[in-house]
């Protein structure tokens, strides 16, 4: 690993915003590592630094950039006022703020201007039903503009938003809504998958009849059917036709709450994790306007749903006057050309996508570059699961040699990103290029010692932004503590091995939380599925351990690939392949073929739910997964094994 694939040339370096704001400190910066090294070690000059340049709107500066400090604690900007939406909204011209596309509807593209409008109506609505600051607005929406009118309209109340993707299931959508009891619920008609069309009253009349009762629900015409109850529902043309001329902004303190995010509950209730306006706001232009580069005028796409972080952060891109392309439906739809497609005719600067799509895309042989104009692409970036080698040659050598892939590591829990790709640095094959700004990330050995060119925990060992205000109804802390604190206290946790090279990369290697142990050799799952997936025999793969006595024996379950059948000559191979690439602790005691991977709905391999099944515990909540259905063969297997 480690060879550099992209460079960027030194006249793009210095015309970057990540270069002026590095000259434009007091104590100017010419190198990378060091303006990180100042950013964590002088937390509070750097955020304050950031605030200035990032030309962050309120309408009372802070006291201080940092008040009381804490880890976890820390009170961000004390005496500060400002609203998330009115930095949002700065912009109000004619030019696109929205692109969205959807399966089986036309493009719309929507203006500043006509947002600003919409976001006053949608605001007037909320005030008529009664909503006040801090009080929650949920949402099971496609990812359609609506649902980012709502939030925004939400959030210039100081409304509390959050959002469920239609495609949770019913008691998923419960076990999250109804943690919070939401104000008022926007929803929809139905939704569009990969050329299926989904209603959704069943599944909302299941959801109403569990939480308590919203005093408003208001539906979105989004597959043009009636939902089929009989309830007293406010379509969104009416909830939206408010007076438009009136779009204020409250201004609120810098940890006003804004988002109530949710961990994937797979394996247990859901964490309800609250999220802060000001921290969410600055950590966003950060990573964006700065780190990758986004400029007024951009196009910034993600694949993602609205039951995914991604979709907050692909949203939060209006700071930086930057125009969001939304899509919703099947990525497949109708072929794995359709996403690449989309950023070509739409001259998307920015592509966000996951690991999953590009091996798929690979293996079935798309030609980006050929099928689409991407010239105006410069930033690929991947989340979800660690970007493996292969995958970097096959971006470079497909859709585009001159991009800056940017692999990055993050999570809803921080609702940001710990590490990724940066404007100015070179892309190394196989590593995240390196730590983002005011991001303490390191990798700690099990006694708490720093690790560098080993395999760690991944952990931040000071407080960010977007550090959670906490979980609801969590009045004491003590299981947001519990969540990430336990382990090192005072460090933040996150559940992940990581290795930092010595030149400042990062390097992925699974969830720690489903470590392999075989022999008492504590190993991740990551090294096992990029050796596996170079095999055109598999399609894709989940790996566990199965604790057998006092020990732990790797259990590896595969998914063929179209007319392959698992026989002793493709376990060899596969076998073969892991040794090789990994080591002989890698090679799994058992290969197992199934029909499918379990998901979730955000699109993560759930190797905790299966570790779960494999043992004979109830996995919780199943509606959390994209494929639930999927778990009865794993069922089946633990008695064979």
């Amino acid at each position: 690993m480690g060879e550099i694939l992209w460079s960027p040339e030194p006249a793009d370096v210095e015309a970057t915003a990540l270069w002026r704001f590095m000259r434009s400190l007091p104590h100017p910066f010419d190198d990378y590592h060091d303006l990180w090294e100042w950013s964590v070690t002088e937390r509070g000059d750097f955020w304050q630094a950031m605030w200035d340049f990032a030309g962050v709107i309120a309408s009372r500066p802070a006291d201080a950039a940092v008040g009381r400090e804490g880890m976890p604690g820390t009170e961000w900007f004390p005496g500060a006022r400002l609203n998330y939406a009115e930095n949002l909204l700065r912009r109000d011209d004619d030019s696109p703020a929205i692109i969205a596309a959807a399966e089986g509807r036309p493009t719309a593209t929507i203006t500043w201007r006509d947002l600003r409008r919409r976001v006053a109506g949608a605001r007037e609505g909320l005030l008529a039903a009664g909503v006040e600051a801090g009080d929650r607005v949920a949402a099971l929406i496609p990812n359609c503009p609506e649902a980012i009118v709502g939030m925004l309209a939400a959030a210039s109340i100081g409304a509390i938003w959050s959002s469920c993707s239609p495609d949770f299931g019913a008691m998923g959508v419960v076990d999250r809504f109804g943690q919070i009891a939401p104000k008022v619920l926007i929803t929809a008609d139905g939704y569009r998958y990969h050329g299926k069309v989904i209603p959704l009253g069943a599944t909302i009349s299941s959801v109403l009849d569990a939480i308590p009762s919203p005093d408003l629900v208001v539906v979105v015409d989004f597959i043009g059917e009636e939902p089929g109850l009989d309830r007293d529902w406010m379509p969104w043309e009416e909830f939206e036709a408010g007076d438009a001329g009136r779009l204020e902004f409250a201004q609120l303190p810098f940890d006003h709450p804004l988002y109530i995010m949710y961990s994937s509950g797979t394996t247990g209730p859901p964490k309800s994790i609250v999220h802060a306006a000001g921290g969410v706001l600055l950590k966003h232009l950060c990573e964006q306007k700065v780190i990758s580069e986004v400029r007024p005028g951009d196009r910034v796409f993600w694949f993602t749903t609205c039951g995914w972080m991604m979709w907050n952060w692909l949203t939060g891109n209006l700071a930086s006057e930057a125009t969001v392309v939304l899509y919703d439906g099947s990525p497949a739809q109708p072929d794995l050309g359709a996403l690449w497609r989309l950023a070509g005719e739409h001259r998307v600067t920015h592509f966000g996508t996951s690991p999953k799509f590009l091996l798929t895309c690979a293996n079935q042989g798309v030609e980006p570059a050929q099928i689409a104009d991407l010239a105006a692409l410069r930033w690929v970036g991947s989340t979800g699961a660690p970007l493996n080698p292969e995958q970097f040659d096959w971006v470079y050598g497909h859709v585009s040699g001159d991009v800056n892939v940017s692999s990055i590591t993050g999570g809803t829990d921080l609702l940001g990103v710990f590490a990724g790709g940066v404007s100015i640095l070179p892309v190394r094959r196989g590593e995240i290029t390196a730590r983002w700004l005011g991001m303490a990330v390191d990798a700690f050995d099990e006694q708490g010692e720093s690790l560098v060119g080993a395999q760690g925990e991944l952990v931040c060992t000071a407080p960010w932004p977007t550090l959670p205000v906490g979980f609801w109804g969590d009045p004491d802390g003590s299981r947001y503590r519990a969540a990430y604190f336990e382990m090192f206290p005072g460090v933040w946790a996150h559940g992940d091995y990581a290795e930092i090279t010595p030149h400042g990369g990062v390097i992925v290697t699974g969830r720690s939380d489903t470590t392999l142990n075989p022999g008492g050799v504590r190993i991740g799952t990551a090294e096992i599925y990029r050796a596996i997936e170079r095999l055109p025999e598999v399609e894709d793969a989940i790996v566990v351990g199965r604790d057998v006595g006092d020990d732990q024996e790797v259990v590896l379950f595969v998914v063929p690939a179209a007319g392959v059948g698992l026989d002793e000559a493709l376990e060899a191979r596969i076998r073969a392949a892991i040794r090789s690439n990994a080591t002989p602790r890698h090679v799994p005691k058992q290969i197992v073929a199934v029909s499918a991977v379990p998901y979730t709905i955000s699109g993560k391999k759930v190797e905790k739910a299966v570790h779960k099944v494999l043992a004979g515990e109830t996995v919780r909540n199943r509606d959390a997964l994209a494929n639930p259905e999927s778990l009865e063969e794993y069922e089946a297997a633990r008695a064979t094994l």
